[in-house]
């Protein structure tokens, strides 16, 4: 059985500083905070055996760290392979900025619908079908061998919020389940009988 995690990185602002809406333009390391909740990820990875034997990231910062400090706390230390399909979306227009302010550009009904259904807003550079397509050859190419290999996925919100394609059942799966992954939180597929299931998803594991 072929195992998917998918993790979003961890926290990239400090207590009290305000956070902005950051994109693949924008790269951030992780706080304190954030290093914490790598770690909390690669101990329940450890704990529940779910240790990856491969870990993949984005190219931006925050993810490449998140994956690394996981897979060490998991006991399988190793570096991360960085792939431009788990980047950041491109927030165009928003990139960087504060959520009021990109509220008084969009409305807070464009923001809603993005969050509850992946609807792409104006001015955002995203190709919704690409990134369906890079989330399906992806699975497709690590579980080929069927070799119960454990792969970790660390990226954003913006594109791990299209793994549910996966099951085949996005509108069935969003019309029970938000979404909207939290920093640091886990999501869990496997794949049995010719179809990936969801066996967890927006986890946040204990720090």
């Amino acid at each position: 059985m072929t195992t998917l995690i998918i993790a979003r990185h961890g926290n990239t602002f400090e207590p009290g500083e305000l956070p902005r809406r950051v994109g693949t333009h924008t790269d951030l390391p992780l706080t304190e905070k954030g290093r914490e909740q790598a770690r909390a990820i690669g101990r329940y990875l450890k704990e529940n055996e779910l240790v990856p034997e491969v870990t993949y990231s984005s190219k931006l910062q925050r993810t490449i760290e998140t994956g690394e400090i996981a897979a060490k706390e998991a006991g399988f230390p190793q570096p991360a392979y960085q792939l431009d399909i788990f980047n950041e979306i491109d927030y165009g227009p928003d990139e960087n900025k504060t959520e009021d302010e990109v509220i008084a550009r969009l409305g807070e009904q464009a923001l809603k619908d993005w969050d509850e259904s992946a609807t792409v807003p104006e001015g955002w550079v995203v190709d919704p079908e690409e990134i369906i397509q890079n989330w399906q050859g992806f699975a497709d190419q690590i579980r080929i061998h069927d070799d119960g290999e454990v792969a970790l996925v660390v990226t954003s919100n913006g594109i791990a919020r299209f793994a549910p394609h996966l099951t085949g059942d996005f509108e069935g799966f969003r019309a029970e389940h938000s979404i909207k992954i939290s920093t640091g939180a886990l999501c869990i597929f496997h794949y049995v009988d010719d179809r990936w299931i969801i066996k967890e998803w927006n986890l946040k594991p204990l720090l």
